[in-house]
């Protein structure tokens, strides 16, 4: 038996899947939208993608990279972040504080986080971004984009560059 419930209200759509599995248990297994996903869920799902991965591609010697910008009370007013796995640099997050952009804190950031990934042995970086933030930016600093989505938000495009280090 296969049903589907849809349940909509003012902020969600919730899509119910009800399969009977035909087994000696005779078991039923639901699928529903989590608002607010458990760490758990997030780490049960995550490992079992990990462990296919690493048996498939190796290990994987993931590590977090991350530089900050610090006004002189400690406040964070920009950073960096990022993630290094086979060999890659994938830069998640750069950001600077509206009033701080364009004195070359971004470029500095930028500089760092490369730096810190070739010097563990980080061979490419890949980053995405949109048209309405910087592409020109990542451009300045010799990456090339490989991949485009179109309105993504409508009207815009999100960009996904890379650039050998």
């Amino acid at each position: 038996m296969n049903c589907m419930s849809i349940i909509i209200n003012r902020h969600f759509l919730f899509i119910l899947f009800q399969v009977k599995i035909e087994n000696h248990m005779n078991e039923e297994y639901q699928i529903v939208s989590e608002e607010k996903p458990e760490e758990s869920a997030w780490g049960i799902i995550g490992r079992g993608v990990g462990d296919y991965n690493e048996q498939q591609a190796g290990d994987n010697k993931f590590q977090r990279l991350c530089f900050v910008l610090r006004a002189a009370d400690q406040e964070i007013v920009g950073g960096a972040l990022g993630e290094l796995y086979w060999d890659w640099f994938y830069l998640d997050l750069l950001w600077v504080k509206e009033a701080l952009r364009g004195r070359g804190y971004g470029h500095r950031l930028l500089t760092r986080a490369e730096d810190e990934a070739r010097q563990r042995g980080i061979k490419n970086v890949y980053l995405d971004t949109f048209s309405f933030q910087s592409p020109d930016f990542y451009k300045q600093h010799g990456y090339q984009v490989f991949g485009e989505l179109p309105d993504f938000p409508t009207g815009y495009q999100r960009y996904f560059f890379t650039k050998q280090l």
